[in-house]
């Protein structure tokens, strides 16, 4: 049995992705939405592939963290760099999403960054999620 631990709440108004807003209850979360110009827009916003991919990473580096912990691995700086990509399938007229999550950590050799990044994406509810969605490739640098 699990418990609710937090729910969050935003709503998206207007033209959604083309020229809205995206704001939370609470109202921390307050940005204008625009279609990215390599989609053809105007830029002159964030887009939800950009809030998805900044969520995925900051819950992603929680992630790490944890099995880090778990395994006994001090850490010593680390990022987690989101890429969400938005493809078109122009024959069937639907988009899909596929994802990149990589990992650049220091004070800590290759092996163990790979298991990291590894055991994070079978914690990290994003990567929960999204598994059988969205196709993810993962890999680690450290340095």
């Amino acid at each position: 049995m699990s418990e609710t631990t937090y729910t969050a709440v935003a709503t998206s108004t207007a033209e959604g992705r083309n020229g809205g807003r995206a704001t939370s209850d609470d109202g921390v979360l307050d940005v204008g939405l625009a279609v990215p110009k390599a989609f053809g827009g105007s830029g002159d916003g964030t887009n939800p592939e950009q809030l998805f991919a900044a969520g995925w990473a900051s819950c992603f580096v929680g992630a790490v963290r944890r099995v880090a912990g778990v395994k006994k691995v001090k850490l010593e700086d680390l990022a987690v760099v989101a890429e969400v990509t938005l493809h078109h399938d122009t024959e069937a007229g639907e988009f899909h999403l596929s994802a990149a999550l990589h990992l650049e950590a220091t004070g800590i050799d290759q092996a163990t960054a790979d298991e990291l990044v590894q055991g994070a994406h079978q914690v990290c509810p994003y990567s929960k999620a999204t598994r059988g969605n969205v196709e993810v490739t993962l890999d680690a640098t450290v340095a």
